[in-house]
């Protein structure tokens, strides 16, 4: 049986829903929330039918207690900006050691960065620049570099333009993503309060909400069912589409920006929520919350762009 049969057949009850739903090897905390939210109904279940694999609470404490790793991830960048001819900017880059081309319109991956046109944008002289794989904190540091030059050469950025970074998913599987997907819908008004306006809920067709889709999210048994089912439109603000073309997550809310700090705050705030999804689920999502998954200093950063932008 798959996650809705199961769900849906009225001869079950209660306890043997929960049993087959860990059967399939959903997590607790996931059948918690396809069940009802009762977790400690889930845990004496799984504790039931497989009394070996229960820890202590100190052992389950420590074992869901999250751990900031080092950013070591492979990603990739898409910046949208205008007010500088494309040709002027490669030649700037280059000066500053960024191999880069102008490229026509295409969605390759190439092995430097690439400014292409962007039907999408506004302004004169309007460009996206795509970066390589980038990894860890060399990529941050070679972004460093080409924010610096866009800055010194007055690329500016206005409300058509966008941010959108790719993480690599290769080895990330359907829990996981559906984790991360949920993660991000439960926080998603958080997130939208440190975003500007033309940002939020559902007022950019170019990165619509994810919140109405989370128990649809929940039922899918297959990658190829979000993609093609819950999720066809690369338009969210989350992107699995992207999946299909090039193993990765995209991740298309953030507005557009040339500032490194914006940027990299951002690929380190996306780090720790794709790590956090890993093995677990937000229950309560608020901006206090946040503390427990991010670095002190990104929810500072995070923390005061939400005042900022609510003044």
């Amino acid at each position: 049986m798959e996650t809705q049969d199961i769900l849906s057949n009225a001869t079950l009850n209660k306890t043997e829903k929960i049993r087959q739903l860990l059967a399939l090897g959903l997590t607790r905390r996931q059948v918690a929330d396809l069940t009802g939210g009762n977790y400690g109904f889930v845990q004496n279940v799984f504790a039931r039918y497989w009394p070996s694999q229960v820890r202590s609470r100190q052992q389950q404490a420590i074992a869901d207690a999250f751990s900031f790793i080092p950013f070591n991830r492979r990603f990739g960048i898409e910046i949208e900006a205008y007010n500088v001819n494309k040709n002027t900017l490669a030649t700037a880059l280059r000066a500053a050691g960024i191999e880069v081309e102008v490229e026509g319109y295409n969605h390759n991956t190439r092995p430097h960065w690439k400014i292409v046109t962007d039907a999408s944008l506004n302004g004169a002289n309007s460009f996206e620049l795509v970066s390589p794989i980038l990894e860890g904190q060399a990529g941050l540091v070679e972004l460093e570099t080409v924010c610096r030059v866009m800055k010194q050469k007055r690329a500016y950025i206005n409300r058509s333009c966008g941010l959108h970074v790719h993480f690599d998913a290769a080895n990330i599987g359907l829990p996981q993503t559906k984790n991360l997907l949920v993660n991000y819908a439960r926080y998603e008004s958080v997130i939208d309060s440190f975003m500007p306006a033309s940002r939020r809920g559902t007022t950019n067709g170019y990165c619509q909400s994810l919140t109405a889709l989370t128990s649809r999210i929940d039922a899918a048994t297959t990658m190829n069912a979000l993609t093609s089912t819950v999720m066809p439109s690369r338009y969210f603000k989350v992107n699995l589409q992207s999946y299909l073309r090039y193993k990765t997550i995209e991740f298309r809310q953030h507005s557009g920006t040339v500032e490194f700090e914006k940027i990299s705050n951002w690929v380190l705030f996306l780090h720790n929520l794709v790590e956090y999804s890993r093995t677990s689920r937000v229950g309560t999502a608020s901006m206090e919350s946040l503390q427990t998954i991010q670095q002190p200093e990104i929810f500072t950063y995070y923390h005061n762009r939400q005042s900022e932008l609510a003044a």
